[in-house]
């Protein structure tokens, strides 16, 4: 398929415009390999890390931060735990891992709206994953990270205080399409099965080969330059390899059968689109499970940028009752 010229694309949603325009030129400067480091100390600095006391909210949440072993040659991996305090049994746990295109962000600082979003009103435990970021280190070693940490989790659910068999997988961005990889990796090695993935706007191809992927270009906070920096960050020399492996890019998967439902989500107006949509329709011809939601002028990282928006608080109600449905359906 050629992408030479322009071409129309989907508008952004009102409301999500007006912000993304006032975020100013600054914030939609692409990612490159020269620039690489300096974003990372601007997303450092900017993405308050809150303490284990912050996140506590007043007594309200039990938090704790947990070193555990980590894959064999490598470091141990940190875990946030956190639950609604004073809340006996065993919870649910959705086990999570954070955006940032697999060169960004922090466990800690997603937690906040996880916990007032899905924790409390869901009764459930949240652990969310310390990955170490690329350049610094390449594939397979974030995903090794995350299925280490998921290992360790349910081997000690007894002691976390969680449902081994209620385990959901979940990430944004970078971190959804390490969820979906990590359904793959479980399911393939035998690991701890998982009751379902959520992937919101997953980074699943490394290829820059879809429509959207062109399409959407230029548009919005996330651009072809900026996806290609960060996979190259990502897997170095093996960037572009026709035998990548599936756990590294999980568009590049032949085989989605076995996986536990998905509830996957995308926006029209982002270039993670058209990845994000064949992704669900290969779990369908697979006979899997999966629910999509593509939000009708949704940008990438719509409902960050703009919380308070009319469409950011239907995508996070439709999230969560996919989530309440999912628990539901598995109490014993």
């Amino acid at each position: 398929m050629g992408f030479e010229g322009e071409w129309a694309a989907p508008g952004f949603d009102a409301e999500l415009g007006v912000v993304l325009e006032g975020l100013g030129a600054g914030a939609r400067e692409s990612v490159t390999a020269e620039n690489l480091a300096a974003r990372q100390e601007r997303d450092a600095a900017s993405r308050p890390r809150p303490t284990v006391g912050e996140l506590c909210a007043d007594g309200r949440f039990e938090v704790a931060e947990l070193s555990v072993p980590g894959p064999p040659g490598g470091p141990d991996v940190t875990l946030v735990s956190a639950r609604p305090a004073g809340v006996g049994g065993e919870l649910p746990l959705l086990y999570y891992m954070h955006g940032g295109a697999m060169v960004m962000g922090n466990a800690w600082s997603v937690l906040p709206r996880i916990l007032h979003e899905w924790v409390l009103p869901l009764d459930m435990a949240v652990i969310s994953v310390e990955y170490r970021l690329a350049p610094r280190v390449r594939y397979p070693e974030p995903l090794e990270d995350c299925y280490a940490g998921l290992v360790w989790a349910a081997g000690h659910a007894d002691e976390l205080g969680v449902d081994a068999d209620r385990v959901v997988i979940g990430g944004k961005s970078a971190g959804g399409g390490l969820a979906a990889a990590l359904a793959l990796l479980v399911r393939d090695r035998g690991g701890p099965r998982a009751l379902g993935q959520l992937l919101l706007s997953p980074m699943l191809d490394d290829r820059g080969s879809t429509f959207s992927s062109h399409q959407m270009s230029g548009r919005g906070l996330w651009d072809l330059t900026s996806n290609a920096t960060a996979w190259q960050a990502l897997l170095g020399e093996r960037y572009g390899a026709a035998d990548l492996p599936p756990y590294a890019a999980p568009a590049r998967a032949t085989d989605l059968s076995g996986l536990p439902p998905a509830y996957v989500e995308v926006g029209s107006a982002e270039m993670f689109r058209d990845e994000g949509v064949a992704y669900a329709n290969a779990i369908w011809q697979a006979g899997g499970q999966a629910e999509l939601h593509a939000w009708s002028g949704a940008y990438h990282g719509f409902d960050g940028i703009a919380p308070h928006a009319a469409l950011s608080l239907d995508a996070r109600d439709a999230r969560t009752r996919w989530l309440r449905r999912l628990l539901a359906q598995s109490r014993r």
